[in-house]
């Protein structure tokens, strides 16, 4: 039995680094939405793993295209200048682990 389109999850499809469900460069819109939501009480969490993507994703792109390394911005901004700056139930004094 096939599993429906929705009921995917949109995980990264590697050394590519699209999303295996809607093959948009991941993380996509629908994997950036599950993420915020999974890590919604540790926001540092997801950083750490988001840089721990983004590190491996610079060397899988690397091996594949080594005459051209992947852009640092482009990839900072895909996997983490989206991220939250705080959450929205956070306590205002908290630290954020940003900045």
């Amino acid at each position: 039995m096939v599993t429906p389109p929705a009921a995917r999850p949109h995980l990264p499809l590697r050394p590519l680094w699209i999303c295996r469900t809607c093959a948009a460069p991941w993380p996509c819109a629908t994997a950036r939405l599950t993420l915020c939501h999974e890590y919604a009480k540790d926001l540092v969490a997801l950083r750490i793993y988001l840089c721990n993507q983004l590190h491996d994703a610079a060397a899988d792109l690397h091996k594949l295209h080594p005459q051209k390394d992947p852009d640092p911005k482009t990839l900072f901004d895909r996997f983490l200048a989206w991220t939250p700056r705080s959450s929205p139930t956070a306590n205002p004094d908290q630290d954020d682990g940003v900045g």
